[in-house]
């Protein structure tokens, strides 16, 4: 079962990648404002969707050190 629900979170979690991705696509295309602000909230809503079924799908976030937190011996290694 727990395998059931692993599959379907990552199928709802595919799915909203795929939308998010769409409608980046879409705001590289020529849209009225109407449009413009309909997708944005639209892929705004998805984002937030995906950030919290994710948060609680892999509760574990794994950071990378940006250039500000690197130590020498990060950037070394």
């Amino acid at each position: 079962m727990t395998t059931t629900m692993t599959d379907e979170k990552l199928a709802r979690l595919r799915t909203h990648l795929n939308n998010i991705t769409r409608y980046q696509r879409l705001l590289k295309t020529k849209l009225s404002k109407h449009e413009r602000q309909f997708i944005e909230r639209r892929m705004s809503e998805e984002q937030s969707d995906f950030e919290r079924l994710s948060a609680g799908t892999f509760p574990i976030a794994f950071t990378l050190p940006t250039p500000e937190t690197a130590t020498s011996r990060d950037l070394t290694d």
